[in-house]
């Protein structure tokens, strides 16, 4: 192991998935029968305000006891959790390295070198992992072998092993977020073709993660300051509510039908009629503004090696309904809600309704990394 990034790429055993958010925290616990995974367990607690500053934990005491009394109220035993950090606390990169090194010879390569040409820190301030990817060739017509480097900061690492201390808990599996609900999706990336791109929208509480994704590998990656808590926000201010952080509250929310020519015109104009719409739908076209803004940028550089097929949902703001129409009309590209659990054909031993399922995939795909 190379160090505290743990098992980045590598499967593990037994033991309890947990999610962290600055929203709320997420708990999965699955159990493989025969052919079969089941989701034994699967609950989540809200965060209260002062936990998380800009996605980062700053009370790793008190978040560590929420996930220790959450796990005993629901009567979850475990010695071992598999977790992850935000994708926006990453540094992802894809290096093409000379094919005829050996494995330890292609260790201290990236370790001693690549690492400090690709990482925005210094080698010593990050904890990181690297995997093996297919055979490529470059420019010059060489054959080289593809490596995708993983990085976080050390000071990030630190505060989610701190917390899972507090709450008696040992890290067996620390990773991205962004390879965790890819795990989910695994099947139905399998139906492009290996020059397909589809883009990720993972739409969390106050952020977006967004990822182009080929041949099931993050290409491309970009976090926008837009999540649930912006629409929330934006939606309380003009009905003149409180401000609720629980994202389940947008779950009950259906996104108007809307072509693709007067969108604009359209949601401005039903600021008279319901003027919380109005300022959501203002919120979410600058979200999709910034999806294009990502979109036009990679193809731009790549536009010739590869075809953009489907945009992804995901998050807990994933699942808002006709939230796939709405993306579809307004960048002119399919787009799916994503579901974890029929992806991962796993059979729930509770009801989970289609719109909270988006928000499911990073706690199950750190889950499926238990079986």
């Amino acid at each position: 192991m190379l160090n505290r990034l743990k098992s980045l790429f590598s499967k593990s055993g037994t033991g309890v998935a947990i999610e962290l958010g600055s929203e709320r925290i997420n708990i999965a616990q699955l159990q493989k029968k025969g052919a079969a995974v089941t989701i034994v367990h699967l609950c989540s607690a809200e965060v209260p305000e002062g936990f998380f500053e800009e996605g980062r934990i700053i009370n790793a005491q008190e978040l560590g006891d929420l996930v220790r009394t959450t796990l005993s109220q629901n009567k979850i035993t475990a010695t071992y959790v598999a977790t992850s950090v935000p994708t926006r606390e990453a540094t992802i990169k894809l290096i093409p390295l000379p094919v005829e090194l050996n494995d330890r010879e292609l260790r201290d390569l990236i370790l001693h070198q690549e690492a400090a040409l690709h990482l925005p820190y210094p080698r010593e301030e990050v904890d990181l992992d690297y995997q093996k990817l297919d055979l490529v060739t470059d420019e010059d017509g060489l054959d080289k072998v593809q490596v995708m480097l993983a990085a976080t900061r050390k000071e990030v690492t630190d505060s989610y092993l701190e917390t899972f201390q507090y709450a008696g808990l040992q890290v067996k599996v620390l990773e991205i977020s962004s390879f965790a609900v890819l795990r989910t999706i695994k099947e139905q990336l399998r139906q492009f073709a290996p020059q397909d791109a589809v883009v990720l929208v993972d739409i969390q509480f106050d952020c977006t993660e967004i990822a182009i994704v080929v041949n099931g590998i993050p290409q491309f990656n970009r976090t926008v300051p837009i999540g649930t808590f912006q629409l929330q926000e934006a939606l309380s201010s003009a009905m003149n509510l409180p401000l609720n952080r629980n994202s389940e509250v947008l779950q009950e929310i259906t996104i108007p039908d809307m072509s693709a020519n007067n969108i604009d015109e359209r949601s401005q104009g039903m600021t008279s009629v319901n003027p919380g719409m109005g300022a959501m739908m203002r919120i979410l076209v600058e979200l999709a503004d910034e999806v294009r803004r990502s979109i036009d940028f990679y193809m731009s550089h790549n536009g010739q090696k590869f075809k953009l097929e489907q945009l992804l949902l995901a998050g807990p703001g994933g699942g808002l309904g006709q939230l796939d129409l709405f993306f579809t009309q307004r960048l002119n590209i399919p787009a799916i809600q994503i579901d974890p659990i029929s992806g991962l054909g796993l059979m729930p031993e509770m009801d989970i309704p289609n719109g909270q399922r988006p928000g499911l995939a990073v706690v199950l795909g750190l889950g499926m990394r238990e079986i």
